[in-house]
């Protein structure tokens, strides 16, 4: 029999699913459990997505490492096992991965690392105490969730387990507990928001159009599901009524489990929370009946892509009371520019070029970090009008805003050359 130091296998998967080889908790996962089913004594794991497509990881063992990397688009993965001595077996590893992968072929070599009979030993001076046991290694992980597409892509590291992760009939939902930025709610693989970041986006989604209304008593929310919209406009203690129109319920699931300081909001007897279309929900109010509406949807996929037509604009300004005003989240102009030029040529198209007017975030998990808000008003007025410096200077203080002050109400609105020229060239 041939006596070695330890053991390397070399495994390919293929036919494997393809969604879990793009998906880096589920590897991870896997990898982890495989080394458990052989008896091994994990050190630490790193994992890492990267873009557009593909995961790579190790995990450490006391008896040595274990290594993948996947090729979603081929269906396929590549394993490596390496063992140190005879106390595990990972042939155990080997079978666990194949049901795991869901491979349906597969092939591994074994190849011996170190064979006695060619090495010699040397003498050696150990200083170990009599009696002295081993330690136990305490277990590390470092895992990266990576967003990308096929211009760019932004990693954040997480602590590896999933707090929720679950898919409805349109998205995956999950909740990551990252390192830097706090719980986060991702869609499809898409940040929606975090924790340490969100309120760049939620502040300036309500407070520069609630701030311009000379009246704030019924208001519409689109989307939102999370419910910092919503909790933003709940400091206006005038607003007396705000329906909040969510068309997946497992979005609401999971910010009210993990999100409590976004989705506080969504128990208050002033929000009426309906799980349904919001596209359908607009079609059936009655004119004139809202002072605000927000549109907080997410991008521009499925279901979603109508939140940026024309024809759903058209509806929501039937629903605006006298002086009321239509706020909409409008992408990237740095990487979603035609969705961002797109609906603000629709906006205008429903109202008038002089009704539109558009403002720009820092938003740090975004795409680009440079996000867009396009506002509308069948009073042209509106945004050309001073505001209240001194009114929303008081407010700020009042309600402790982070991002949104009377400063940034003005500057929002001044927009960088090539925005303005990606704007006038389109019309």
């Amino acid at each position: 029999m041939n006596q070695a130091l330890g053991r390397h296998i070399l495994i390919e998967l293929s036919g494997c699913d393809a969604k879990v080889l793009d998906d880096v908790s589920s590897i991870e996962a896997a990898m982890l459990s495989a080394a458990e089913k052989a008896g091994m004594t994990i050190i630490q794991s790193s994992f890492h997505h990267f873009s557009p497509i593909g995961v790579s990881g190790v995990v450490v063992i006391q008896e040595s490492h274990l290594a993948i990397h996947t090729w979603p688009e081929y269906a396929y993965a590549a394993v490596d096992l390496f063992t140190c001595g005879n106390t595990v077996d990972a042939w155990k590893s080997f079978e666990y991965l194949k049901d795991a992968l869901k491979a349906k072929e597969h092939s591994a070599i074994e190849m011996f690392r170190g064979s006695l009979n060619l090495l010699q030993k040397v003498e050696t001076q150990y200083n170990f105490e009599k009696g002295r046991r081993g330690l136990v290694p305490k277990t590390q992980r470092s895992l990266w969730f990576t967003e990308k597409d096929e211009s760019q892509a932004l990693s954040l590291k997480y602590t590896g387990d999933l707090l929720f992760n679950d898919r409805s009939e349109f998205q995956s939902v999950r909740i990551y507990n990252t390192q830097a930025y706090g719980k986060m709610l991702a869609l499809d693989g898409a940040i929606m928001c975090t924790e340490r970041d969100e309120f760049h986006y939620h502040e300036m989604l309500v407070h520069p159009a609630a701030q311009s209304l000379k009246t704030l008593k019924k208001a519409l929310i689109v989307g939102g599901g999370d419910g910092a919209c919503a909790r933003e406009l709940l400091k206006y203690t005038e607003l007396a009524h705000i329906d909040l129109v969510e068309i997946d319920d497992k979005v609401i699931q999971a910010a009210t489990k993990f999100l409590p300081s976004l989705s506080k909001s969504l128990s208050s007897p002033k929000v009426h929370v309906t799980v349904g279309d919001g596209v359908s929900f607009v079609k059936n109010q009655k004119p004139e009946t809202y002072d605000l509406i927000i549109i907080d949807g997410s991008d521009p996929v499925g279901p979603a892509s109508q939140l940026f037509e024309e024809a759903f604009y058209q509806n929501c300004a039937k629903l605006l009371a006298d002086g009321g005003v239509i706020v909409a989240q409008a992408e990237s102009p740095m990487f979603q520019e035609k969705t961002f030029v797109h609906s603000r040529k629709a906006l205008e198209k429903v109202f008038s070029k002089n009704a539109v007017a558009t403002a720009l975030i820092y938003a740090p998990t975004y795409p680009s970090g440079m996000w867009g808000l396009h506002f509308a008003s069948r009073n042209e007025t509106l945004f050309k009008r001073p505001v209240a410096l001194e009114k929303i200077a008081e407010f700020v203080a009042k309600e402790k805003l982070q991002y949104y002050n009377e400063q940034i109400h003005e500057a929002a609105f001044v927009l960088p050359t090539f925005v303005k020229k990606m704007l006038e060239d389109s019309l």
